[in-house]
């Protein structure tokens, strides 16, 4: 297998205590480690770190939203960790979600498809030490130039959920990124998008043989994750809609146990990855076997294994 991808930072563990493990993932097999930003580290101080922790590691954020960020920090942000990690940053861009963006930023999410058409389109020409001086029609940039573009610009890789962002990842970016999908999906996204351009793809990894406990923590995820609008619209595209559509009337009710507790279990033995370690690892390769390039685990609390065992117990090297 080519790549392997941690989330990082890791559940349970402050960004302070991680240098030990991400600097053992290249020799446990890990190729990659990937941020998110949520409501925890922000997508890029982690990576400014593992950029000298583990010099042989690629490093990227899934995602940065095209909201919170103006275009010229954005590009600055990206110019700076491709100066950190020369030939080994990629840069994950995506519109994110209306909780992200309007309730905890206030930014109005107006016109997703646009914003990120334009925004790839601006960093493309930023990041190659163009000076920009554009009129985009979700923003305008006045002779924005970065004082150092980095000397090999960065691939820029987009989020994509349903068709029409998944054949603007196939027209004008170097890959897509996708999220809560099972193998089978794989080859839905794949489609779209083409067997060319890099997919990768955070799966959500519970390293426990409890498949109770496994699935009262994946019940919360796709609980808190489905019921929003975007995530609703694409397991409704990916054929999950009629399965789903108990847990989203018992939501919209104001009923949030039941929500949880009307969620087949097939629902989320298909979209979190659990059972002992050597179990996890064999699903994620089904993810590969379908056109994954790249799984990306984000490791869940489970099996009585602290944050590193976890990661260790999950390596390509373990088995």
């Amino acid at each position: 297998m080519s790549r392997w991808g941690l989330t990082f930072p890791l559940h349970g563990l402050p960004l302070s205590e991680h240098r030990e493990i991400v600097a053992e993932l290249p020799s446990l097999g890990y190729t990659d480690a990937w941020t998110a930003e949520v409501s925890g580290a922000d997508a890029f101080t982690p990576l400014a770190l593992a950029s000298q922790w583990a010099p042989a590691l690629r490093l990227g954020p899934a995602i940065v939203p095209v909201y919170t960020r103006g275009p010229a920090l954005l590009a600055q942000h990206a110019a700076t960790l491709a100066d950190l990690a020369p030939g080994r940053f990629v840069l994950g861009i995506g519109t994110s979600s209306d909780t992200i963006v309007e309730r905890w930023n206030g930014i109005p999410l107006e016109e997703p498809y646009k914003r990120a058409r334009d925004m790839l389109r601006f960093l493309r020409k930023a990041l190659a030490g163009e000076k920009v001086k554009e009129e985009y029609e979700t923003f305008t940039v006045k002779g924005f130039k970065l004082e150092t573009p980095p000397a090999e610009p960065p691939p820029i890789v987009l989020a994509a959920l349903r068709p029409g962002m998944l054949r603007l990842a196939a027209r004008e970016a170097d890959g897509a990124i996708s999220n809560w999908l099972a193998p089978k999906d794989v080859r839905t996204v794949r489609g779209v998008l083409g067997d060319e351009p890099e997919l990768l793809a955070r799966l959500f990894v519970c390293p426990t043989g409890d498949a109770a406990e496994a699935r009262a923590i994946g019940r919360w995820m796709i609980a808190a994750y489905m019921t929003v609008p975007v995530y609703r619209a694409y397991h409704e595209w990916l054929g999950r809609g009629e399965a789903l559509r108990p847990m989203n009337e018992a939501w919209a009710a104001g009923d949030r146990q039941k929500a949880l507790e009307v969620i087949p279990d097939e629902v989320v033995d298909d979209l979190i990855v659990h059972g002992t370690p050597a179990e996890c690892r064999a699903r994620i390769r089904e993810y590969v076997d379908n056109g994954l390039t790249t799984p990306v685990l984000a490791v869940l609390p489970g099996g009585g294994l602290s944050p590193a065992e976890a990661v260790r117990a999950l390596a390509p090297s373990a088995g």
